[in-house]
């Protein structure tokens, strides 16, 4: 089935669309062709830094080579085989995971007080729920290690755990918040006119219309645990240190393509997991 039978509608709509832009006069028509010019431009400025560290993690030679000589995937099994580098990415991945399902919990919570609830000082709460992405990482890092430090928190899950939370809860605030603007509450009412209590009505009606931006929400709070630098810099310590605090590690003291290596591979799992969020809010 073609694009135009399946579509109609929106085929006619491009036609019609690309019909009036050549109809236009002609200063119009290369003003929009030369903003379409600079806004390629800029998006491919923006990943370009992504699209170099491929070709450099295959390179042969033992340092950063652009372009290399020749193609090898020697440094991904280097990594794949440094258990330092697989103590790091499973340490990382454990921490993302929880983090992931601590802040989509509190996180969607917090959005159903702050969307239905009657609170005083509700904006104010907003307000200071959203702060940990206003407030700079660096200074958060400091603050979280002159607290943890005495209590021992520091290089272990739960240290992690709690600051990557605080985090991640803010994206997931959002995007939450933006599903619970858009949900018709009359079908929780309905419900509860049926005999069925708050907690049922939430978990039987509000949560199975909202769980695609809740799948969402966690997606960005494991991406944000996971990809997180700052603060794990001052976290971490010899005994537990994420994949971050590593390529930091190896960048001032063993520079070699497999930070290239390693840096492809995140850059894959993040376009992996968008395109998984895509693909299921298209579905």
């Amino acid at each position: 089935m073609s694009i135009e039978t399946r579509y109609p509608r929106q085929a006619a709509s491009l036609a019609g669309n690309s019909a009036a832009i050549w109809q236009r006069p002609w200063a119009s028509t290369v003003a929009v062709l030369l903003q379409g010019a600079v806004l390629g431009l800029i998006l491919f400025y923006l990943v370009l830094p992504t699209l170099v560290i491929l070709p450099i993690s295959l390179g042969s030679a033992d340092h950063i080579e652009f372009p290399p000589h020749q193609l090898t995937l020697h440094w991904y099994r280097e990594y794949l085989s440094d258990p330092d580098w697989m103590a790091a990415t499973w340490f990382s991945l454990k921490i993302a995971l929880a983090t992931s399902l601590s802040a989509t919990a509190i996180g969607t919570l917090a959005a159903m007080a702050l969307t239905r609830g009657d609170l005083p000082g509700k904006q104010a709460l907003q307000a200071l729920s959203l702060a940990p992405m206003v407030v700079p990482h660096v200074v958060f890092g400091v603050a979280l290690y002159l607290i943890f430090s005495p209590l021992r928190l520091t290089g272990n899950l739960v240290g992690f755990l709690i600051g990557h939370t605080v985090l991640a809860v803010p994206y997931v605030l959002v995007t939450v918040m933006a599903a619970l603007q858009r949900f018709d509450f009359t079908l929780e009412l309905a419900a509860l006119s049926c005999g069925a209590n708050r907690t049922r009505a939430f978990l039987l009606i509000v949560l199975p219309n909202i769980s695609p931006s809740v799948a969402v929400a966690a997606v960005f709070a494991f991406l944000s645990s996971f990809d997180e630098a700052t603060v794990a810099f001052f976290l971490s310590d010899t005994g537990g240190k994420t994949i971050s605090r590593k390529m930091f590690e190896d960048i001032d003291f063993n520079l070699t393509p497999v930070i290239a290596a390693v840096s492809t591979l995140l850059a894959g799992v993040s376009l992996l997991l968008m395109a998984a969020i895509r693909a299921s809010r298209q579905n």
